[in-house]
């Protein structure tokens, strides 16, 4: 069986738009995370948030798009532009249908229908526009990519937060292996910094409280006290292997080799967490023991009780500080559906056997026992890389990404 292969990476991160520049910030310990700008957050208990700076939609969206879409739309649409130009693909010479698009969403048009209702409220129905009924649509930006390249294959949203962005780069290559596409656009972005949105995620408790950008996001510390919420993400081009390798000479970053995805049972059933047998079956799908594993990039949530249970699972999974840990979201905050971003990282890792560090983070807290990388990066061969994410509400994915070798199959 071919397998699935990552040929584009397009980034729109909070420290850094382009792939390249996102890197180069993460590799530096530079982080995006500043006081919220996006609107008056004065009197939100949530003050910081990993924005876009600078980000121009005129550059990466057709001008008439822009009205009626969101900025977590136009995020996608740049970040696919890029992904495609590094990929070398031109969707116009490829068959319509056998072009997919499969994102992940977790905060669809918050900004967008933000304005709406406050036009709504403020002046009455008939001031709503049109769009309203689409732009916040969870499927909106895989519809609007779809038009926008006349991918006509395959195309999915998939909503599970953390987990979807995960979740969606998987369903892409299932279809890839299944046909008729070759070429799968996936991944995600998201935005969700608007008022009301904020106010949906203060709801869960977890979010970070403190005005320091350089101690509010501390995942697996002692003191950690939440995690700062982001915006951007990143979006793939996935394409069957032997298709980009032998028809096209493409030179792939990584192999999908990988994936499970597993849901916690309820509360207080006394049951664990699904979060191990998510790990489990995804390196059981790659053929790879715990000992294969060159990196993982960490889930990372900031939340005690959250953070002790992902080292307790990486624990019993690689032992005692068994395999370097990395939570490069520490510079971005954490962005939901935009967690394909984390893939995006680890293809990078494994380009150029480098581990991006963890930032801020200072003093492990009692039972994560893990050998996080902090401060700076690590040099070290990555052949295999596995990335794990939860969803709010019991998602758990889990992917594993190798070091891709024409010759090894």
């Amino acid at each position: 069986m071919s397998g699935v292969v990552v040929t584009g990476i397009g980034v729109t991160a909070p420290n850094g738009v382009g792939t390249e520049r996102y890197w180069a910030a993460t590799l530096a310990g530079t982080s995006g995370i500043r006081p919220i700008t996006r609107f008056d957050a004065t009197g939100y208990p949530c003050a910081l948030a990993g924005e876009v700076p600078g980000f121009d939609a005129a550059r990466w969206v057709p001008g008439r798009v822009i009205p009626q879409t969101d900025h977590w739309t136009h995020l996608s649409f740049a970040a696919t532009s890029m992904a495609l130009d590094d990929a070398g693909l031109d969707p116009a010479r490829y068959p319509e249908f056998a072009m997919g698009v499969i994102t992940s969403t977790s905060s669809s048009g918050g900004e967008f229908g933000q304005r709406e209702l406050a036009k709504l409220w403020s002046a009455g129905p008939r001031h709503v526009g049109a769009f309203q009924s689409i732009a916040w649509f969870y499927a909106a930006t895989t519809g609007q990519l779809s038009i926008r390249y006349g991918m006509r294959g395959p195309c999915a949203a998939i909503a599970a937060e953390q987990a979807g962005g995960l979740d969606a780069i998987a369903h892409a290559r299932r279809v890839l292996r299944d046909g008729p596409a070759t070429m799968v656009v996936s991944g995600g972005t998201d935005a969700s910094l608007a008022p009301y949105g904020l106010v949906a995620q203060l709801t869960t408790g977890h979010l970070a409280t403190g005005t320091d950008p350089a101690a509010a996001y501390t995942p697996f510390d002692r003191d950690a006290a939440g995690y700062v919420p982001g915006e951007g993400g990143a979006i793939l081009v996935l394409e069957d292997e032997q298709h980009a390798v032998r028809h096209r000479r493409a030179r792939p970053y990584a192999r999908i080799a990988g994936h499970a995805a597993t849901f916690d049972p309820r509360p207080g059933s006394g049951r664990p967490g699904g979060l191990g047998r998510a790990v489990a079956g995804a390196l059981d799908d790659a053929g790879l023991a715990p000992a294969d594993i060159d990196v993982v990039f960490a889930d990372a949530a900031g939340v005690a009780e959250l953070d002790l249970a992902e080292a307790s699972v990486l624990t019993e999974v690689f032992g005692p500080r068994g395999v370097p840990v990395t939570a490069p979201k520490t510079m971005t905050g954490r962005l939901y559906a935009g967690a394909a971003l984390d893939v995006a990282a680890a293809a990078l890792a494994i380009r150029d056997g480098l581990i991006p560090p963890t930032v801020a983070t200072r003093d492990l807290a009692d039972g994560c026992d893990l050998d996080l990388v902090l401060d700076r990066p690590r040099e070290a061969p990555v052949r295999a890389a596995l990335v794990v994410a939860r969803g709010h509400g019991g998602f758990n994915s889990a992917m594993v990404l190798v070091r891709h070798d024409p010759f090894d199959r």
